[in-house]
């Protein structure tokens, strides 16, 4: 199939162009280096490629030398037939710098070039418009104006596009352009062009400078800042609790329907309690996960993450780390793999490296039916403030910050512990603050909606497989007697473990098992439960452990203890493929167990 690469700077728009034209929804965000992989979809008879977004074809980072090495491979390859550069038309000059560079890149290989002009809608609030056909003779390659948000133009360009890619010759324009081989003439050539066809940037910054005056203040940014994050706590619970309690109900009502079309005996006693007792108590806690998801990508899409990690910079400094640290650390609160691939974004490879080996302790979502079933069972669902503040989202947020200081506290260990050779190969922290948007409703609700099935699909098989053997193992030999069960036994022989912070077998058994990945632990206390409780009519897993009577301090060790922990497999290899040594892997994987054990047991302690 013959493929056409898109290519561009970052927050030009070239994401949501992309998801326009194949209809394939890519994650698209508002931030310098978030897209650090390929993407492909389908374009009429031709497959259309992503490319990250990049500054220059001269990389100062791993993620942009990636995306360089993968773009010198596709102009190699016979299959690519078009280039379509993607152009900023609010910030035209800095567009036109690496555009030009692709332009001599693709003509080294015989490539053909088309320029998208995007954004052109924002244009319109100023009065301004850009005469394409006098540019694209400049360029000497077709320009064409859209907006990818507004659909402006998108199906002119969308029909162009199509007779390009079948007849590349048709996007050469016969016209001398500059031999911009050399940076400073691209450089040179880009102002020329820009300041005859550019909006003037003193009037399209007006109002993000005004902003920005607020927004990055030392004293009201920081208050905004972190007013922003406890807000993002706070709706995790009070936005996601009316979609839990619907699928907590529906999962009863399948529950009841089920068992009343099934004769008493073990099909029926292992639909209840391993699939809808076990299975089911842990897809309460999607709705959460999707809320995460849609307040973390409201701040991506209107260019606020990028002045968050501005504002972080100067504090994350003092321990090591680089306000592009921030991303991952963000990230990380969604699922650390991602967020250490994201990692990658960072010129340093000391801060680096300290970013991937902290961003575990960022409390993913697969901590998050944990951390929400605990609070559940100890913390009364109370509001202050006329319904602002919510008691559970409140620790829900000590939580989430409790392990963000952790990480900093590790991160200024490493930085003190690593050589001043490792620091001399640290480059200047340089970051470019998009301009403020609408984000736009479609991706962001499909990236919404799209996390929860990925998180179903990712973790449902894990959770599957455990909850059934967990169930055989506690329903055998004696037909649901848990107490005298194969598991019991286990269990009972590992109980030593974390008897001393006051949790039975059960728990240690669900702590254990939820190695594999953290979410598991609700689906094992799902199926226990529902096993030992099969024949009381007990409604909801947090209900069943507060009538088991676990204590305060139990359960507020058991939360420092996931709080730390590095409990997936799937991290830890991650950390290996990405540093390429065992030492960093394993080691932070012993590191944080041990920790994490030491402190839940102090913690235990000096409450009781």
């Amino acid at each position: 199939m013959k493929r056409i690469i898109l290519v561009g700077k970052p927050n030009s728009g070239k994401s949501l162009l992309f998801n326009q034209l194949t209809g394939l929804k890519q994650k698209v965000a508002n931030f310098p280096g978030v897209t650090v992989e390929l993407k492909s979809g389908k374009f009429e008879e031709f497959e259309l490629v992503d490319f990250p977004g990049t500054y220059s074809l001269s990389s100062i980072s791993t993620d942009e030398s990636i995306a360089i090495n993968q773009l010198h491979a596709a102009m190699s390859d016979k299959n690519t037939c078009l280039v379509v550069c993607n152009l900023d038309a609010t910030k035209l000059e800095r567009s036109l710098v690496f555009a030009l560079q692709v332009q001599q890149l693709a003509k080294q290989h015989n490539k053909s070039v088309v320029f998208s002009l995007n954004m052109v809608d924002q244009l319109t609030r100023f009065s301004h418009q850009i005469d394409t056909k006098k540019l694209s003779s400049q360029l000497g390659s077709p320009v064409y104006a859209l907006s990818a948000k507004s659909l402006e133009g998108l199906s002119e360009f969308s029909s162009a596009l199509k007779e390009h890619a079948k007849h590349p010759e048709t996007a050469v324009i016969q016209c001398p352009t500059i031999d911009n081989d050399q940076s400073a003439r691209a450089v040179k050539f880009a102002k020329e062009l820009a300041k005859e066809h550019a909006i003037n940037q003193d009037i399209a910054l007006k109002q993000q400078n005004s902003l920005d005056s607020f927004l990055l203040n030392s004293v009201a940014g920081g208050i905004v800042f972190l007013a922003i994050m406890f807000f993002l706590f706070q709706s995790i619970f009070t936005w996601a609790a009316p979609l839990m309690d619907a699928v907590e109900s529906g999962v009863g009502f399948l529950g009841e329907l089920v068992a009343s079309q099934l004769s008493v005996g073990v099909v029926n006693d292992f639909l209840q309690d391993a699939i809808f007792g076990g299975f089911g108590a842990f897809l309460v806690f999607v709705p959460q996960i999707m809320v995460l998801t849609l307040i973390i990508g409201l701040l991506e899409d209107s260019g606020y993450l990028a002045r968050a990690a501005l504002i972080c910079h100067k504090p994350l400094s003092l321990f090591g780390l680089s306000g592009r640290s921030f991303i991952p650390y963000l990230s990380g609160h969604a699922c650390a793999i991602p967020a250490i691939l994201a990692a990658r974004t960072i010129e340093s490879p000391r801060k680096r490296l300290i970013t991937m080996v902290t961003v575990p302790l960022m409390s993913c979502s697969a901590r998050l039916p944990v951390y929400a079933l605990l609070i559940a069972v100890f913390v009364p669902n109370e509001s202050y403030f006329y319904g602002w503040v919510n008691l559970q989202g409140a620790v829900f947020f000590c939580l989430y910050f409790g392990g963000i200081c952790m990480a900093l506290i590790v991160s200024k260990l490493l930085n003190t512990w690593m050589t001043a050779k490792d620091a001399a190969t640290d480059l200047p922290f340089i970051l470019e603050l998009p301009s403020y948007r609408l984000p736009h409703w479609r991706p962001l609700m499909y990236k919404t909606i799209n996390s929860g099935k990925q998180f179903i699909y990712r973790a449902a098989p894990i959770i599957f497989m455990v909850s059934v053997i967990i169930w055989v193992l506690g329903y055998f030999p004696n037909n649901g007697d848990l107490g005298s069960s194969y598991l019991a036994y286990l269990g009972k022989v590992l109980d030593p473990i974390f008897a001393p912070m006051g949790l039975d077998w059960r728990y240690t058994v669900a702590i254990l098992v939820s190695f594999l990945a953290r979410e598991v632990f609700v689906g094992v206390l799902g199926t226990l439960f529902s096993i030992e409780n099969a024949d009381e009519n007990i409604n909801g897993l947090a209900q069943q452990i507060q009538a088991d009577g676990l204590t305060l301090a139990s359960a507020i060790a058991l939360l420092i203890f996931y709080v730390i922990a590095l409990q997936c497999v799937a991290t830890v290899a991650t950390l290996k493929g990405e540093t390429s040594k065992n030492r960093y892997s394993w080691g932070i994987f012993v590191f944080y167990g041990v920790l994490a054990y030491c402190l839940s047991m102090t913690v235990y302690f000096i409450i009781t």
